[in-house]
């Protein structure tokens, strides 16, 4: 019987999220069907709207980042049942596909259908209708939705007594920044670090280059109120531009420049890969974690790319594996290693998506979340 849900669609891109009521069906085998309890604001969901990110269906229903309850469960689905808590991984991870076997969880063959919306196995298959037309969900789980079902492949079992509002954080934010310094950027003790873009994610990049245990961890916005966020999370140096960090860095390291660089910007400029390679040493590492324009090309010096031995890796979720890494960060909320509470500036109602990422816009928050009626 499908269930009624109000939730924040968008009908073309460019556009703006509006709020209407879908029919949302049943889960089938391998899925659950959750009641949101928040869902984070990710600047991801916001290229929908300025058009730098496109997807295949429309109406597109936005949301990536969130956690509730299982309120049903598919056939044939075991290990859940109704009253989990859960969060939601955007990158799916089956443990069967070759990305999977070899280790690379979170580049999960499941992941190809995201943008389209539909079943991560059909393309022709959709969960959401608005008057009987398909609505695609936003990495095939849709947290902008007070109910949403989706693959099992996408949900990680929580703990109850964690606050499922902060929870939310950890389904695209957390680990994405957290995970491009530990993993993708390799950040070891010692390291001198330089975070381009103070946002959701670089705010986590921030926490994670501290925990690694960089003895600089250098970060970069425009936005004053970011810059001050960034020291209470572990930065030690701030600065407005990339020329003023990679001056710094130079200067602290005899010339040589920072180790790695992360670049964790809102929208990802063509110029950004060239200045992260700049502001890096000899055998250093640029990692790319922010999204722009994807028709846009970046140019970079291949001269200094390869004679100087310089690195410039991509990552998705941070390279991190959902299913093992996602549980290990609110092992270390718990402990009181990892603030999540903290990078909840403001929260907001389902019709209020559009307000959110004007704050975002205008540099009010660093995190935005939705919370949902009890």
């Amino acid at each position: 019987m499908p269930t009624s849900t109000r939730a924040s669609i968008i009908r073309q891109s460019p556009g703006e999220y509006e709020t209407v009521t879908l029919e949302l069906d049943d889960p089938k085998r391998g899925e659950v069907q959750v009641k949101m309890a928040a869902s984070g604001l990710c600047h991801s969901d916001d290229h929908l709207q300025t058009g730098d990110l496109q997807v295949m269906t429309y109406p597109f229903c936005g949301g990536h980042e969130g956690s509730g309850v299982i309120t049903k469960v598919g056939p044939d689905t075991p290990g859940f049942e109704e009253g989990d808590h859960v969060v939601f991984s955007f990158v799916p991870s089956c443990g069967q596909c070759s990305a999977c076997r070899r280790g690379d969880f979170n580049l999960c063959d499941k992941g190809a259908l995201l943008l389209v919306g539909s079943r991560a196995d059909d393309a022709e298959d959709f969960r959401m209708k608005l008057d009987g037309q398909n609505v695609g969900q936003m990495c095939g789980i849709s947290t902008f939705s007070e109910y949403t079902t989706a693959d099992v492949a996408s949900v990680i079992k929580i703990d109850k007594d964690i606050p499922l509002k902060s929870a939310a954080l950890v389904g695209c934010g957390v680990p994405t920044g957290f995970g491009t310094a530990v993993k993708a950027g390799g950040v070891k003790p010692g390291d001198v670090v330089i975070v381009m873009g103070i946002g959701g994610i670089g705010i986590n990049a921030v926490q994670g280059a501290a925990h690694a245990g960089a003895t600089r961890v250098i970060a970069v916005d425009p936005v004053p109120f970011k810059r001050e966020m960034a020291q209470e999370f572990g930065a030690t140096d701030v600065f407005e531009d990339m020329q003023k960090a990679t001056e710094f860095a130079q200067s602290i390291t005899e010339g040589q420049g920072a180790d790695v660089c992360l670049i964790t910007v809102g929208v990802l400029q063509p110029d950004h890969p060239a200045q992260g390679l700049a502001s890096i040493r000899k055998g250093g590492t640029v990692v790319a974690t922010g999204l722009g324009d994807m028709t846009e090309m970046a140019p970079i010096s291949m001269f200094d790319l390869t004679l100087m031995q310089k690195r410039l890796q991509g990552a998705i979720i941070g390279a991190q594996s959902p299913h093992s890494d996602i549980p290990k960060l609110l092992r270390m909320y718990q402990a009181g290693q990892l603030k999540l509470d903290e990078l909840i500036t403001k929260e907001y109602t389902l019709d209020q998506v559009t307000e959110a990422y004007k704050d975002m816009h205008e540099g009010k928050n660093i995190r935005g979340v939705i919370v949902f009626d009890d």
